[in-house]
């Protein structure tokens, strides 16, 4: 495990009912991060994507995209040309564990919707989340709390939010910037504390398991 590089994984949402969409989805690695911007038609600003690389010191690459369908193309050829050729694991907090999750059963539920082929196929997953309930001596479970009690600095200050909520309502009134720095914060935040468990924990602590689907398209 310890040869496969890190890639952070995090979405964004308008809600969590299967009717919802994606508005967000970013990916995080050491030299950079890469999101995807559901703008749903509505006006973005042309250099938004420099306005976003302001706050950062780790440049971000930015693809904004008129609708969830367009969003998900990207993202599949994204992880097609860049992802499946190295040697990487995909790692979210609370992404899928055993017990549940959220960003990869909703990412399903919207693929199915729009008739879109899983993007991940033959990738090795970690649920980061599970390795800090049990490895780690934390007062909470939330990611910004983790990231908090164990780093409590860096990354999180771009975030723009106090609650992930708020992304919701700055999305609905096209406050785009805010919730792209919200999703790179988090990302960062997966990421940094992946590379903590793995300066503290054995291989065994770790629960890997891959996202080839029984049936692969293409």
């Amino acid at each position: 495990m310890s040869t496969l590089a890190t890639i952070a994984f995090d979405i964004e949402t308008t809600g969590f009912s299967t009717t919802d969409q994606l508005t967000v989805v970013g990916f995080d690695a050491e030299i950079g991060s890469r999101v995807f911007l559901n703008t749903d038609g509505s006006t973005c600003a042309p250099d938004i994507e420099q306005h976003v690389n302001d706050h950062l010191t780790t440049p971000v690459t930015l693809s904004v995209h008129d609708d969830e369908d367009a969003l998900l193309d990207a993202v599949k050829t994204f992880v097609d040309a860049t992802i499946a050729q190295r040697d990487v694991k995909l790692v979210a907090y609370n992404g899928e564990t055993w017990k549940g999750g959220f960003d990869l059963p909703f990412l399903r539920t919207r693929l199915s919707h729009h008739e879109r082929e899983w993007p991940f196929a033959e990738l090795p997953y970690i649920d980061v989340m599970e390795v800090f309930s049990s490895r780690f001596n934390t007062s909470e479970n939330s990611l910004t709390g983790v990231y908090d009690e164990l780093v409590a600095s860096g990354h999180g200050t771009v975030d723009p939010f106090k609650e992930s909520s708020e992304a919701v309502d700055a999305w609905q009134t096209s406050d785009f910037e805010a919730v792209i720095l919200h999703n790179i914060a988090d990302i960062r935040r997966t990421r940094a504390l992946m590379d903590i468990a793995e300066r503290y924990c054995s291989k065994s602590d770790f629960s890997m398991k891959s996202l080839d689907p029984v049936i692969s398209e293409g």
